[in-house]
């Protein structure tokens, strides 16, 4: 198994467009992800987060060659995305988790 974990910074002058970005459109894309087995689109609660909000999206992987084939195709293509529809006001950050162990 392999995960991505993708966290989506967004401000707050883009909040709802972005939640509605994230309700149709982000959930519409990731439904339709041929390598990825399993997903958890979530909104992050942080206290850590004073300007804008977060949202994660957990990505679970066969292996890493699916993860790398979905980083090299879908990732571009959904940041492209989002940074022509939102520019800097929302931004992509990318997390590489290599389970050791886990209990599904």
């Amino acid at each position: 198994m392999s995960v991505l974990s993708l966290t989506f910074h967004n401000t707050n002058e883009v909040k709802p467009q972005w939640e509605n970005y994230v309700d149709n459109e982000l959930h519409e894309m990731v439904e339709n992800l041929m390598d990825a087995e399993r997903y958890l689109l979530s909104e992050v609660e942080s206290d850590l987060v004073n300007e804008g909000q977060n949202t994660n999206l957990l990505l679970m992987f066969e292996n890493t060659e699916k993860r790398q084939d979905f980083i090299e195709i879908e990732l571009k293509n959904i940041t492209e995305h989002i940074e022509t529809r939102f520019g800097q006001e929302v931004l992509v950050f990318t997390t590489f988790l290599n389970p050791k162990k886990a209990r599904w």
